[in-house]
């Protein structure tokens, strides 16, 4: 299926008048706003653990000299890992990086121009609204927000303010997905009739942190300031830590995953959200007081929003329990199959001469072809070698903060992807069919609105 333009308006209207508005009072002083090509961004770090280490510094530094990107801080609540953050980079920089001990002390000072955002996954939209709002450019981890009520915040939050947000979903800045938007777009592939994505691995250990857990004491960190404006419980370093495993800190494997694959289902066709999802799943293996799934199956419906009569499912499947099947994203038309697993175009399944004569029609085998630009692959592991996916999306992002052009994983991207989660976690909690209310921008569950 094609991009729907249709389809686009419906979803853009409900904010086109405010977004209008802002453009307005932005336009009017952007362009004193951009920066030249001498002029330094000066940047600090928003939470220094795992993907930030990982991914999006060695991505920052690896751009950093030819768009003229230098890192001035660090700011993280634990001072173990501030410290850590402020010597490192201070170190690998060759300039001082100061360790600032929260963002309150951070957006107080005269010399930071943006930030990298990596929190927990519940943090992400509060802590960029923070950042747009205290006039910060800012690159800000997926997921944008898994609640509504924060997803809308943060994208009004953008429009007001003007400020340039990309979201950490580095597929829209990959050559071989820009290459397969161009393809599906293009109308040679014909309509999507199903699209099947699994993300599979056997990992006990994924998002557990028993080596670091003991290290982190509340007296070293500032526990009521992480919960942000979520029930306040007692200190738990396992819900700091290992945040993944706990909700209303993460829900674990679609904040995670299941918005990477989707996002590129809302690129492809130009649709804003699924029309309904479905889900199922359990803990099965992984008993180690989690409780967030360990295996989840969810079922996607997308097309029209004004014709039931057209569209295509998405069948979503990830577990923690077993590898076997990895890592796959395919898209299928009567002619054949789009596999960004393997990068290519063939007739896999497409519509053959025996079949098509039965009905008399033609039959429909798409030309076989590769969507390889350059041999990424998807990382399925932090580590501090450079993801050139991460990279390029850092890059693209850099480049739009001179620009102040709007990036290619954009605050409206973030939304959709954060309506598509927000309607599978509360498929998960309720059981019920999901869909979603496009006039009060909320998750419907059997009818009835859903705080999610």
């Amino acid at each position: 299926m094609a991009i729907n333009e249709s389809n686009r308006r419906d979803f853009l209207k409900t904010s086109s008048l405010a977004a209008a508005g802002a453009a307005v009072a932005w336009n009017a002083q952007s362009y004193a706003q951009i920066m030249g090509s001498n002029d330094r961004i000066r940047t600090a770090v928003i939470g220094c653990g795992d993907r930030m280490q990982g991914a999006l510094i060695p991505a920052f530094l690896h751009n950093a000299k030819d768009c003229n990107f230098q890192f001035v801080a660090v700011s993280d609540i634990w001072n173990m890992r501030r410290d850590h953050g402020a010597a490192m980079l201070t170190e690998k920089t060759g300039n001082k990086v100061d360790a600032v001990r929260n963002n309150d002390e951070l957006y107080a000072r005269k010399d930071v121009d943006a930030v990298l955002i990596a929190t927990a996954d519940f943090q992400h939209a509060q802590h960029g609204i923070e950042a747009v709002n205290a006039g910060r450019d800012a690159y800000v981890e997926k997921p944008t927000a898994h609640t509504m009520a924060d997803a809308r915040a943060f994208r009004e939050a953008v429009h007001k303010t003007g400020k340039i947000v990309q979201v950490g979903t580095q597929r829209r800045s990959t050559p071989s997905y820009q290459k397969a938007y161009e393809y599906i777009n293009s109308g040679q592939f014909g309509d999507i009739v199903m699209v099947e994505m699994t993300w599979n691995v056997n990992q006990p250990g994924r998002w557990r942190r028993p080596d670091v857990v003991p290290l982190l004491k509340e007296q070293d960190t500032d526990w009521n300031r992480y919960q942000l404006n979520l029930p306040k419980v007692p200190f738990d370093a396992r819900k700091y830590l290992e945040f993944r495993l706990f909700w209303p800190y993460s829900s674990g494997l679609p904040d995670q995953w299941l918005v990477h694959q989707i996002d590129t289902v809302h690129w492809f066709t130009g649709l804003p959200h699924p029309r309904s999802v479905v889900a199922n799943g359990g803990i099965y293996a992984w008993k180690d007081g989690r409780v967030n799934w360990d295996t989840l199956t969810a079922v996607f419906d997308y097309g029209p929003l004004d014709d039931l009569s057209k569209g295509f499912q998405v069948s979503y499947s990830t577990r923690q329990t077993n590898a076997a099947g990895g890592v796959k994203e395919l898209y299928y038309s009567t002619g054949g199959m789009l596999d960004m697993d393997k990068q290519t175009v063939t007739p896999t399944g497409g519509l053959t001469a025996k079949y098509a004569a039965e009905m008399k029609m033609r039959p429909n085998l798409l030309k076989p072809f590769s969507l390889d630009a350059g041999g990424e692959k998807v990382a399925t592991d932090a580590d501090t070698k450079l993801d050139p996916q991460t990279s390029a999306n850092m890059r693209n992002w850099m480049e739009c903060v001179r620009s102040r052009k709007t990036p290619n994983a954009s605050i409206e991207a973030g939304y959709s992807h954060s309506i598509a989660l927000c309607m599978c976690i509360a498929a998960m909690q309720t059981g019920a069919k999901v869909t979603f209310d496009d006039k009060t921008q909320s998750v419907m569950a059997g009818g009835k609105h859903v705080q999610i």
